[in-house]
């Protein structure tokens, strides 16, 4: 078994303590809710932004809107 140079073990100890708190940083970002609704919503507008989705919104927006003006002309 060949001994180690406490410096060295010092410096790994370093290297280990400085990537874990990278880590730590990086998980803190990804969970913190700010990011998160951020995240939400960059989803949901890429989504709305598919022609497909939005026109089906669209077209089910009018045909709600035609049917509530039908019901307050009856």
């Amino acid at each position: 078994m060949v001994a180690r140079d406490p410096e060295n073990i010092q410096r790994e100890i370093e290297k280990t303590r400085d990537a874990l708190a990278d880590s730590l940083d990086a998980l803190a970002d990804r969970a913190n809710p700010k990011n998160l609704i951020e995240g939400g919503r960059e989803q949901i507008a890429e989504k709305l932004a598919d022609p497909k989705i939005k026109y089906t919104l669209i077209a089910v927006g009018a045909l709600v809107g035609l049917v509530v003006i039908r019901s307050i002309f009856r």
